[in-house]
């Protein structure tokens, strides 16, 4: 009886482990990019290593990694800024101002952009700012079940590149609220609760639990007791996948076994801080009853948090669009950390008052170096033949502008990444007149490879941000 001959998969491993030998070059693909590691309960994706792109020459590699690497990021800021400390001067970044100090260290990879406004939004309120900012779309009046908007541009990117990762798209937020009914002048509270809608009439909740986003990314944990006991029994989410690490490792080359390992340390950190919060929420229970075990008391603390969640999701390849809400719309979240300690929705309304502009001042940039922490992790992070901030496109701002007035124009708007080298950052783009916020839009999902003509009431593109290179 002849022997079955080796499978394609099997082939090209065996090619790959002689050639990393040998460091011979590769023309065969070794490693599926959705290869995961799997365990108990736990599904862990991985980094782009070579072995998923080997390549006869590096710019077939970088061709390769540019193709496939295109993600989309939206964080959202509540309740507009103070232009005065946020509006750059001239066109250029050397001088930044104030409230976007921190973005120093990478403003070669940011365009700040103002001038651009929501018609869609007005009558001006809480809720619409919300509402519009990635649906550039009228919602409803209601206060009822019947509300409509429109569908978010994270998902219909989620639609075209979200379909090749385990997860579509990722919401996030900081609030854990349930309210329902009526919340702003009439609107109903979903409008000003969830970022993203899949659909005109199908709004899509955020998850502000570190845990449970954990658990989304890498394994379900079952029942709050079944995570307990699992904690108790496995000092760690790598422990059930140990096995499968070893055998991946002996399968890929030098450089990727360090890749593995780099991005496992971080899994594993991540997990460690939730355990850390979790047995401190146990240790040192807490009045606030909307505070869910495992979600760290500190502000600071939960958002890096999350955004680590999220660079997490990027590298593994489990998502490649997400959006977070860095805090509700009419928040009355104090920062006393930074010596805030009114209540953010009631400094908003400053009535030009001095005193309250500098406290909106101070929260505008204590939010923007939370951002700005973040794109520095996602430099820091090699990947292919850059890194992740390289290969990722993020937008953050709000859905209004001067907070007092309740309006909609002159958006504070950061736009950040590299879009594969493409992004002309270290500059300010500023319009005399308003400009639609969805030709930003519009914008950025062609250059994630979603080719629409129009979104929402968009008359053109944002052609001065990219230079005139096709991704």
């Amino acid at each position: 009886m002849s022997k079955r001959p080796p499978s394609k998969q099997a082939q090209a491993t065996a090619a790959y482990d002689a050639n990393t030998a040998t460091g011979r070059p590769l023309r065969r693909i070794a490693l599926s990019r959705r290869t995961a590691l799997k365990g108990a309960g736990a599904c862990i994706g991985l980094p782009l290593l070579d072995a998923m792109i080997p390549s006869a020459t590096a710019s077939e590699k970088t061709a390769a990694a540019k193709h496939n690497l295109r993600r989309l990021s939206y964080v959202y800021i509540p309740m507009g800024f103070n232009p005065a400390h946020w509006t750059p001067q001239d066109e250029s970044l050397d001088n930044l101002p104030r409230s976007l100090q921190p973005l120093a260290p990478v403003k070669q990879q940011v365009a700040v952009i103002t001038g651009m406004d929501l018609q869609n939004a007005y009558p001006g309120s809480h809720a619409t700012s919300n509402s519009a900012f990635l649906s550039a779309a009228k919602a409803k009046l209601t206060e009822s079940s019947d509300y409509r908007l429109g569908t978010t541009v994270d998902q219909i990117a989620a639609k075209q590149i979200g379909q090749h990762t385990q997860l579509p798209s990722l919401e996030l937020s900081m609030d854990m609220l349930s309210t329902v009914g009526q919340c702003d002048n009439g609107y109903a509270c979903v409008y000003q609760n969830n970022l993203s809608w899949s659909s005109p009439t199908t709004p899509l909740p955020a998850e502000a639990h570190p845990r449970l986003v954990f658990e989304t990314l890498f394994g379900d944990g079952g029942t709050p007791q079944q995570r307990a006991a699992s904690l108790r029994d496995r000092a760690s989410l790598l422990d059930s996948v140990v096995g499968e690490i070893k055998r991946l490792k002996s399968r890929v080359g030098s450089q990727d076994r360090e890749r593995i390992d780099r991005y496992l340390e971080s899994v594993r950190q991540v997990e460690q801080r939730i355990a850390k919060a979790e047995a401190n929420a146990m240790d040192h229970p807490l009045p606030d009853l909307d505070r869910p075990v495992g979600v760290p008391a500190a502000y600071r603390d939960h958002a890096r948090l999350m955004f680590d969640l999220q660079l997490l999701a990027f590298q593994g390849d489990i998502t490649r669009i997400t959006t977070f809400q860095l805090a509700r719309e009419a928040s009355t979240r104090s920062y006393p950390e930074i010596g805030v300690a009114d209540p953010h929705h009631p400094v908003t309304h400053h009535g030009n008052n001095p005193t309250k502009l500098e406290k909106v001042a101070k929260i505008n940039q204590y939010h923007v170096s939370l951002f700005a922490e973040f794109l520095q992790k996602l430099q820091n992070t090699p990947e292919a033949d850059g890194n992740l901030l390289d290969h990722s496109l993020l937008m953050y701002g709000s859905g209004m502008g001067d907070p007092d007035r309740h309006d909609h124009s002159n958006l504070p708007v950061i736009v950040a990444g590299g879009a594969a080298g493409n992004l002309r950052g270290g500059r300010h783009i500023r319009y005399d007149s308003p400009e639609p916020l969805a030709n930003l839009h519009l914008t950025l999902l062609n250059k994630v490879g979603v080719p629409l003509e129009t979104f929402a009431d968009s008359t053109g593109t944002v052609d001065q941000l990219f230079d005139p290179v096709s991704l």
